[in-house]
C-alpha cells in the first residue's frame, strides 16, 4: 500500500504541472524485435549524385563517388591514387569505374595500358566493347605501318615541343641538360620549324640540325659553330635512338591519320614495351605532352586520365615535373588523373620524392588495398590514415579497400555487376576457361573470409574508439 503523504504529494503536482509520468505495462519480445529501439547510425556518406562504386561494409548503404560532383565541395582536388598488391581488385575497380563514368555523355577517358595479357593490353576487352580501336604503341610493328606520334606535331605550339624535347633527353640521360646543351636544342629547334613549312617536321629533322647547326645559329650568341655542334653532340644520341634505335618507329614520323581525340576512349597500349626499361618513362612523357596540347581542350567535358603502372611517371624527376603541371592545369579545365601504384614506397623512397610528394598531395582521394602489415603502416603515415583504417588494411580480402576522400574515411566493397565481369576479369591465363569469375572459385571460402574482414575491421574499430573514449575520459 502506497504511503499517504506520497499519494498525497503525487496528487498536489499531478494538479499543478499535469500529469508526469506514464505508467506503461510491460512488453514481453525478442532481441530481434528491440533492435528498433536503437536507430541504426553509420557515418556520412559523399552524397547520391555520381558513379556508384558497392557498399560500405559497416552499414551496408550503397557508396557513390565522383569527383566532378564532389570537387569545390568536399574534394579540392580531383586527382585519386589507387595502392595496393596485385591480385586484390585493383583492376576491376579501374574498369568499371570508367565503363559507368562512360553513361554520362559529357565523359572522357584516356587511359596509359601498360600491362598486357594474350598479346595485348588489359583494356583490349573492354575496347572491343565500345568498338574502340586502342592505340597500340610497339617498336616492332611501327616500321610496318604501326601507330607514331610525333612530338612536333603541329598541333602542339612550339613552347611545348620543345619543352617534350627537353623531357625526353633528361630522361634519357638521367640528369638535366646543361644551358649549352639546351642552347644547341632550342637553335635548331627554332630553325627547323622557321624553314620546314611544307610537311609536319619530324625528329630526324632536330638531329640533322644538331649535326650540322647552321652559321646564323651560332652568330646570334656570337660563338663558335664548332663550339654549337659539340653542346649538341649528346643530345643528337640521344634523339638518335628514337629515330634508328630500340624506339624506332613510333615517334620519328608525322602522327598517324585517323587517331580519334574525340572518342570517348582513348586507350594507349604500352604492353608491348619493357616495363622496366628507359623506354617507358619517354613514352608517359611523350604521351603526356601530346595529349595536353592535344586533348585537354576548354569544352566542358570531364575528362579522366588513368595511368597503370603510374610509378613510372611519379619515379622520374623530369616525368613528374611535367605531370605535375598537366594536373594543376588540367584541374582548371576537368580534368581527373587516376594513378594506379602497388606500392607508395615505389615513389616516395624514390629519385623523385619531391615531385612525388607534391603530386600525392594533388590526390584527394586516396583508395588502400590490401598490403602487408609494414607497407600498410608506413602508407598510413605518408598519407595520414586512421590507426583504426591503417590496422585493418593486412587484414582486406580482394575486393575490399579503404577508402579516404578527404579525409571521410570508410571501408568499402567494390560491386560488379554480371554484365562487367567478362570485361573486367584479367587473370583467364591462370584459369581453365576464358571467362572465368573470381567469385565462381571456392565460394564459399571467398564469402566466410569476406565476412570475417568485415567481422574483424568492425571489432578493431569498436576497440579504437573506446580507447579513445577511455582516454578522454581519464583526461
Amino acid at each position: 500500500m502506497r504511503d499517504p503523504l506520497s499519494a498525497l504529494s503525487d496528487a498536489f503536482t499531478s494538479f499543478l504541472f499535469g500529469k508526469v509520468e506514464t505508467t506503461r505495462l510491460p512488453v514481453r519480445t525478442s532481441t530481434g524485435q528491440a533492435q528498433a529501439v536503437y536507430l541504426p547510425t553509420a557515418a556520412p556518406g559523399l552524397g547520391d549524385s555520381g558513379v556508384i562504386i558497392g557498399r560500405e561494409v559497416y552499414s551496408g548503404k550503397g557508396y557513390i563517388y565522383d569527383p566532378f560532383q564532389l570537387y569545390g565541395q568536399q574534394l579540392p582536388a580531383p586527382h585519386w591514387l589507387v595502392l595496393g598488391e596485385s591480385g586484390n581488385g585493383k583492376s576491376a575497380l579501374e574498369k568499371t569505374y570508367v565503363l559507368r563514368q562512360l553513361r554520362f555523355r559529357d565523359r572522357q577517358v584516356v587511359v596509359l595500358d601498360a600491362q598486357g595479357e594474350d598479346g595485348v593490353g588489359e583494356w583490349n576487352l573492354i575496347a572491343q566493347e565500345l568498338g574502340i580501336t586502342p592505340i597500340r604503341l610497339d617498336p616492332t610493328a611501327a616500321l610496318n605501318g604501326g601507330i607514331r606520334l610525333n612530338p612536333l606535331d603541329p598541333s602542339i605550339t612550339t613552347t611545348g615541343q620543345l619543352a617534350l624535347l627537353r623531357t625526353i633527353i633528361e630522361v634519357a640521360m638521367g640528369h638535366g641538360l646543361d644551358e649549352r646543351s639546351g642552347f644547341a636544342l632550342k637553335v635548331a629547334h627554332a630553325y627547323v620549324t622557321a624553314t620546314i613549312t611544307e610537311r609536319q617536321p619530324v625528329l630526324m629533322d632536330i638531329v640533322e640540325q644538331l649535326r650540322h647547326p647552321k652559321p646564323e645559329s651560332a652568330e646570334a650568341m656570337n660563338v663558335d659553330i664548332d663550339d654549337v655542334r659539340a653542346w649538341g653532340l649528346d643530345v643528337a644520341l640521344v634523339l638518335d635512338r628514337l629515330v634508328d634505335g630500340d624506339l624506332r618507329g613510333m615517334f620519328d614520323g608525322p602522327t598517324t591519320v585517323g587517331i580519334d581525340l574525340d572518342a570517348p576512349l582513348i586507350v594507349f597500349d604500352l604492353s608491348h614495351i619493357d616495363r622496366n626499361s628507359i623506354a617507358m618513362p619517354i613514352l608517359m612523357a611523350i604521351v603526356g605532352v601530346w595529349l595536353e596540347h592535344t586533348w585537354i581542350r576548354p569544352d566542358r567535358k570531364k575528362r579522366i586520365f588513368l595511368v597503370e603502372e603510374a610509378w613510372h611517371i611519379i619515379n622520374s624527376p623530369f616525368v613528374a615535373q611535367l605531370f605535375q603541371r598537366l594536373l594543376k592545369f588540367g584541374r582548371r579545365l576537368g580534368l581527373s588523373f587516376v594513378a594506379v601504384v602497388h606500392h607508395l614506397s615505389d615513389v616516395v623512397d624514390g629519385a623523385a620524392a619531391k615531385e612525388a610528394a607534391a603530386i600525392l598531395k594533388m590526390a584527394s582521394t586516396r583508395t588502400i588495398y590490401a598490403q602487408k602489415t609494414d607497407e600498410a603502416r608506413a602508407t598510413g603515415r605518408v598519407i595520414g590514415l586512421p590507426r583504426w583504417a591503417i590496422e585493418i588494411i593486412p587484414t582486406l580480402t580482394p575486393g575490399i579497400a579503404v577508402w579516404d576522400v578527404n579525409g571521410n574515411v570508410q571501408v568499402v566493397k567494390h560491386l560488379i555487376t554480371e554484365a562487367e565481369r567478362p570485361l573486367v576479369f584479367t587473370d583467364r591465363a591462370m584459369t581453365e576457361g576464358s571467362a572465368a569469375d573470381p567469385d565462381d572459385l571456392l565460394p564459399d571460402d571467398l564469402r566466410a573470409a569476406e565476412l570475417e574482414t568485415e567481422q574483424r575491421a568492425a571489432r578493431i574499430e569498436n576497440q579504437q574508439r573506446l580507447n579513445e573514449s577511455s582516454q578522454s575520459t581519464v583526461a
